[in-house]
């Protein structure tokens, strides 16, 4: 992405649309979709660190990049050197495994708080990374009706996280302002750097490049087959239109489902990878650790009406659709480094 470095001064006078985790899978998604549109003036924020998500910025255009910890100093102190006409806020922690409760309390509920708070006062359109994992082992549905959400029951401490947030922002009446969106099993360009977070295209790409196999858990269920759990599995590309949607429709608000509406199976998946590889299907079956049984979700899948009804109608990627593409044009040409 190219930078466009700005003075302070002509900061100042520009309007800006701010995108947290700007760096980050989703986040970046959303600055090349801006860029497309014909809009630079965006300010990144996020936290680099000695991470490789530097390179998700390095074919975008913006005109600042902050910190996460200096962007919402500013925000406290109400001093951001620009005026917002929108905040899309698609940073946090995205990691489900992660432990330190303390951690995510902070980063994914109280700086996203303060956050909104700070969008609602000033009437700046705010949109939020919300999750599908906030839906726990799924018994209640996948509904994303504003009276069921603070009924769920999430299953981990990142998607309690989320839920919070979602019952929070409730509680304060802002659904009439402001936008969450519960992501489900996004895959795409710019995972890249997210480790053992990376979707299971990514790292059946590195398997079968690497070994000509790809390894799926069995199943402990009778009503499923062995790769044949189910997920509502949606293109990071597809995720930056509806976001890019919602920032032309601002009188739509509310917490909305993003998924395609359609469950398919892991089997799936690996085959339209093999597919769009080129090579011969070879799928193996491991034994799924005893600690992840009891809270393993056997199928996911997003209700989309809500969003059908708010206006959106654009079709979705269909799954073979986006591996082909995501394979042949990213994949195929990704770093070395890459295949851990």
């Amino acid at each position: 992405m190219t930078f466009r470095s700005t003075d302070r001064k002509e900061a100042r006078g520009r309007a800006m649309i701010v995108v947290t985790g700007g760096a980050g899978f989703i986040g970046s998604a959303v600055v090349w979709r801006l860029n497309r549109e014909g809009i630079d003036d965006i300010v990144v924020v996020d936290n680099l660190g000695a991470t490789e998500k530097w390179k998700n910025l390095v074919n975008c255009t913006y005109r600042e990049y902050l910190h996460k910890d200096c962007f919402i100093a500013m925000v406290r102190e109400d001093r951001a050197p620009f005026p917002a006409t929108a905040i899309v806020h698609m940073g946090a922690c995205s990691s489900t495994t992660e432990r330190n409760a303390d951690y995510l309390m902070e980063n994914n509920y109280r700086y996203t708080k303060i956050l909104a708070q700070w969008a609602a006062d000033r009437d700046i359109p705010f949109i939020y990374a919300s999750s599908a994992a906030s839906y726990g082992n799924g018994d209640q549905g996948f509904n994303d009706d504003d009276k069921l959400i603070t009924t769920l029951k999430p299953t981990n401490m990142y998607g309690y996280s989320k839920h919070l947030f979602d019952c929070w922002m409730l509680s304060q009446n802002l659904e009439r302002t402001i936008v969450g969106l519960k992501f489900f099993n996004v895959f795409g360009p710019n995972e890249y750097h997210k480790g053992d977070m990376r979707s299971v295209v990514h790292k059946a790409f590195c398997q079968i490049r690497r070994e000509g196999a790809v390894r799926l858990f069995k199943s402990y269920r009778g009503d499923y087959g062995d790769g044949g759990q189910m997920r509502d599995f949606i293109y990071v590309k597809d995720c930056a239109e509806v976001i890019w949607w919602f920032l032309e429709n601002r009188r739509a608000t509310g917490i909305f489902n993003v998924g395609t509406g359609t469950a398919r199976t892991w089997n799936d998946l690996a085959a339209a990878v093999f597919d769009a590889m080129g090579r011969k299907r070879q799928i193996d079956y491991s034994d799924m650790p005893e600690s992840v049984r009891p809270h393993y979700q056997y199928f996911t899948e997003a209700a989309m009406d809500k969003l059908r009804k708010a206006g959106y109608d654009k079709p979705f990627y269909s799954l073979e659709e986006a591996v082909e593409e995501y394979v042949r044009r990213y994949l195929s040409a990704i770093d070395p480094y890459l295949e851990r």
